[in-house]
């Protein structure tokens, strides 16, 4: 089964996308929330002065999701706010129109895993709460709908979690 990016407009302050992807939700789990700097683009989609090495999301509710430097440091993007392994992940996403961090905004992430054939994964993906960014909510539409789009995040996390399963067999 090839990987499938869709979107539905249906909600203006909201992004979805849903993406086949190859691998069992078990995997697919592991490749989102522990493998995350194998598969984000760190060079172009960070926000810390230095060279970003990793994305980590700790594993629990009111953990920190974070890039880390090459220098060691830290810069956040957001919370943990419901981990339920293998299947529904929600994260807030605190990076505001001008890329820093502010915990007062609380736009959100869902991540659904979602058991799809027989060793199949459907990830339904949704940006809310978009109106948070105010009078920029429609750049910032744009921003994650098409140029800087999950969708293209999305997919480079399908290929590696496919990946993931096709060099342990």
């Amino acid at each position: 089964m090839a990987e499938q990016i869709m979107s539905d407009g249906s909600d203006p302050n909201s992004v979805r996308r849903v993406v086949s992807v190859q691998a069992p939700p078990e995997v697919a789990w592991h490749v989102f929330t522990k493998q995350m700097g194998s598969w984000w683009p760190l060079a172009m989609y960070k926000i810390g002065k230095a060279n970003a090495v990793d994305a980590v999301i700790e594993p629990r509710v009111g953990g920190r999701w974070y890039e880390r430097g090459d220098d060691g440091s830290t810069c956040d993007w957001g919370r943990v706010l419901m981990w339920e392994p293998h299947s529904r992940l929600v994260l807030s996403w605190d990076i505001t129109a001008d890329w820093q961090y502010d915990p007062a905004l609380q736009s959100g992430l869902e991540v659904r895993f979602i058991t799809e054939g027989d060793a199949g994964t459907r990830v339904e993906f949704e940006h809310r709460r978009l109106d948070r960014y105010g009078d920029r909510c429609d750049e910032m539409r744009t921003i994650f709908d098409k140029t800087g789009d999950w969708g293209q995040l999305l997919a480079a996390f399908a290929q590696t979690a496919a990946a993931s399963v096709r060099a342990s067999t």
